[in-house]
């Protein structure tokens, strides 16, 4: 860059300084690097945003406008929504984990100590985990909220790495649920879900404080990792289709209305079904992908979701396509 750059170049390159720093966490060499400039040049730029105010006056334009998409979100949808702004530039997986860091900041403000947390494994929570900031709390639990079993693997080494991860960071005590994620006939989940030891996970579920869970989707950017485990073979594929489903929250099935009614696999799946989920006081959904925007609309047509954490660009999209995704309550 430039060293030599008139004021308004200079102003300019200082706000987006200012904003990838105090903003978003970038380092000050990944700064120079978006910016092509030095380190110290990245330092001068931060200097200069103070001296002038440009930092207070561009951080509070970005607040505004993040405050008025979370205001129309929360009217539209009924959610309470918190947008995570980034720049244009960051895309995929980079943008997922920074919507991940900024969950992990929220969750950890919210889970306390006796409280229970369901945690559904996949993509998006496997970000996070890895994100979670440490705090000590008491009697608390980490409750697995499906399986993750497939013919293939047990799934133990995935989901319990990432459960483990949150266990850990808050001290809690980690209750897992050691089944296959979907069972191969709808006989066999309701004969195991007699047994003693089952129950007593699904009581656990039943009585949690905050579920936190992404939206899996056969169609995203990001692929979704129920879809390409090897979870699902290709006549679950055919079926899916033909029987309209959209996405699913873990690996409960939903069509683009909200509906999970007399999807078969659902029959033979492990996760919570809807109206147990929708029995939990926060249900903290993330989704860093614009491509899974129809799978969360669904989500939000099912009233599956209490608390959304999305990135600016999704946001937007959902805004701005009322056609496409209607208001789901009363304006």
């Amino acid at each position: 860059m430039n060293t030599t750059m008139g004021p308004s170049a200079r102003a300019r390159a200082a706000v987006r300084a200012a904003h990838l720093y105090y903003l978003q966490d970038w380092t000050m060499d990944a700064i120079a690097t978006d910016l092509g400039t030095s380190r110290s040049s990245v330092s001068r730029l931060l200097s200069y945003a103070r001296e002038v105010g440009l930092v207070d006056i561009r951080v509070r334009s970005l607040a505004e406008v993040t405050a008025r998409d979370e205001e129309q979100l929360g009217r539209r949808f009924g959610v309470t929504a918190r947008v995570v702004s980034m720049p244009s530039s960051v895309t995929g997986a980079d943008r997922q984990e920074t919507v991940a860091a900024y969950a992990a900041r929220f969750l950890s403000t919210v889970f306390d100590s006796n409280m229970a947390l369901g945690v559904a494994w996949g993509s998006t929570m496997g970000a996070i985990s890895r994100h979670i900031v440490p705090k000590e709390t008491h009697n608390s639990d980490i409750v697995q909220l499906n399986g993750a079993g497939n013919p293939h693997t047990t799934g133990i080494d995935y989901a319990s790495e990432i459960l483990r991860r949150f266990s850990e960071a808050y001290s809690a005590r980690l209750q897992q649920f050691p089944v296959p994620a979907f069972f191969d006939s709808a006989a066999t989940r309701e004969a195991l879900w007699r047994e003693r030891s089952t129950k007593r996970v699904l009581e656990m579920q039943s009585h949690l404080d905050i579920a936190l869970f992404g939206i899996g989707s056969p169609f995203a950017n990001i692929p979704s990792h129920v879809y390409i485990g090897g979870y699902l073979d290709e006549a679950d594929y055919r079926l899916l289709e033909k029987q309209g489903v959209i996405g699913d929250v873990a690996t409960v099935f939903f069509r683009p209305d909200g509906s999970s009614d007399n999807i078969d696999l659902n029959r033979r799946a492990t996760g919570p079904d809807f109206d147990t989920l929708r029995r939990v006081p926060r249900r903290i959904c993330v989704i860093a992908d614009a491509s899974k925007l129809p799978a969360l609309h669904g989500a939000l047509r099912a009233g599956l979701i209490t608390d959304l954490i999305v990135d600016d660009g999704s946001a937007k999209e959902l805004l701005e396509r009322p056609d496409e995704f209607p208001a789901t309550v009363r304006e």
